[in-house]
């Protein structure tokens, strides 16, 4: 809602407090204006675990017919990140769209980096391989994929991604300071490639060698 129809709302809530009691759930309280904050008890709910999502989308595959496959199920858990209403939109989106539910289809549907490409290349900074790592950053970027969405889909596989803790720390702090380079304006291909030629630095200094 813009700031105008929020002032409305806000109006008509003060009109008919006495009578209606108003309930309004959105996903970042921060947009809500805050005449509308102060007149409503704050309730912040956590995100929901994966097997919470996963057990809510069987129930719904199963009642609904969907057809779909474990990847399938595992992609719209990814993309969702702990947002029920997410996983059911990305579900039903996916299944009207495809009629039927896989890695694949779910990622056209969501319109994100494919991770396991993004995990491809993280592979390859991690043996220190930079032409190989940047011929996926390079294909990602001629997709039409802007540098924002690559960076932060980076940023989630990393977090799981098969490498020593001591390494993954290094590349998670890289990676936010790449994140901010890109929040101030400067989203370029020799942005996203700097930050690939870092990694590789990380994975080749002489302290991170002798611990592997």
């Amino acid at each position: 809602m813009t700031d105008g129809a929020q002032q409305a709302l806000r109006r008509t809530m003060e009109i008919f407090s006495k009578t209606t009691r108003f309930a309004l759930a959105c996903n970042s309280s921060e947009k809500i204006i805050e005449p509308i904050q102060s007149r409503c008890a704050v309730l912040r709910y956590s995100k929901l675990s994966d097997s919470q999502l996963l057990s809510r989308l069987l129930e719904v595959c199963k009642a609904e017919s969907v057809s779909y496959t474990d990847d399938g199920l595992e992609a719209i858990i990814f993309t969702a990140q702990g947002d029920m209403r997410q996983a059911l939109n990305n579900l039903q989106s996916t299944f009207q769209g495809f009629g039927h539910v896989n890695s694949e289809n779910v990622f056209k549907v969501c319109d994100e980096p494919h991770p396991v490409l993004i995990k491809e290349m993280l592979s390859q900074c991690v043996l220190g391989h930079l032409d190989e790592a940047y011929k996926t950053m390079a294909h990602l970027w001629r997709l039409g994929y802007s540098p924002e969405d690559i960076i932060t889909i980076v940023f989630r596989v990393c977090k799981n991604h098969n490498m020593p803790e001591y390494l993954k720390l290094e590349y998670i702090k890289e990676i936010g300071y790449t994140h901010m380079h890109l929040a101030e304006g400067v989203q370029s291909l020799l942005q996203m490639s700097g930050l690939l030629a870092r990694l590789c630095r990380k994975s080749a200094e002489p302290d991170n060698l002798m611990q592997r």
